[in-house]
């Protein structure tokens, strides 16, 4: 399945468009079907409103977030790799493309691990977004003028996380590298982590951003573009996780 198939069809399975579809079969059914149709309507209103809360989304990112931040005494971890996560397109501030900030802040993780560790880098990430840079040299760029932390090698050539892990396994393995230290959100680490295993790898987690959130308090009940977009990101993995599943990569 090509690239832009696979994120159509998994734009069409997240809210908000996922509701909005059931919405249409809804009020299509209310001449026909109207006992069905105030269901569906129901139901895209329930949907929407838990999706939409703060809580309901951290809740779904903390079931993703399974592995312990990472042991700098891991001796025999070999490399830090690091997962791109997008790009910040024509940054006019910067003149260029530059690192998203979900990418800028693994970055700023690794080059923590590797200042802790001494342990070399691997930035990954090829332009799935259609970017002139690919993520891994934006990443490498980022790295070594802004962190003054080198980086060894750049995997530039992947799409998607299993694509990330193919292309590492080609680019390390033939160098007796097998076991890594692996830098991305906690809430990616799951499926990440398969894709690596199944690679080859022996992977130890690296995982950062952990889901934390203030004192409870009335708002993390009301609906927000906060919370849809933290249910959609968690909806987002679990549906990468099924599908990886499905085509027998884990």
């Amino acid at each position: 399945m090509s690239l832009l198939l696979t994120n159509t069809v998994s734009v069409a399975l997240l809210p908000p468009l996922n509701l909005l579809l059931l919405s249409i079969v809804g009020m299509s059914l209310l001449k026909t079907r109207r006992h069905l149709a105030h269901i569906l309507l129901g139901l895209v209103i329930i949907l929407l409103w838990l999706t939409s809360t703060p809580i309901v989304g951290q809740i779904l990112l903390r079931s993703l977030e399974q592995n312990r931040p990472f042991n700098s005494h891991q001796s025999d971890v070999q490399v830090i790799v690091i997962l791109g996560a997008g790009r910040y397109f024509n940054a006019p501030e910067y003149g260029s493309d530059t690192l998203s900030l979900q990418a800028l802040a693994r970055t700023r993780y690794a080059a923590y691990l590797a200042r802790n560790t001494g342990l070399p880098i691997v930035t990954s990430g090829g332009n799935p977004d259609g970017g002139v840079a690919s993520e891994a040299s934006l990443m490498k760029a980022v790295l070594e003028q802004e962190f003054h932390v080198p980086v060894r090698w750049t995997e530039d050539r992947s799409n998607t996380s299993a694509d990330e892990a193919r292309e590492c396994w080609k680019l390390l393995a033939p160098q007796g590298i097998t076991k890594i230290a692996l830098v991305t959100h906690a809430w990616h680490m799951p499926r990440a982590k398969q894709a690596f295993i199944q690679a080859g790898f022996e992977v130890i987690p690296a995982p950062m951003s952990f889901t934390t959130s203030s004192p409870f308090s009335i708002i993390h009940l009301l609906p927000s573009a906060e919370g849809l977009s933290l249910s959609r990101q968690a909806m987002h993995e679990w549906i990468g996780l099924l599908w990886y599943q499905l085509r027998g990569l884990v």
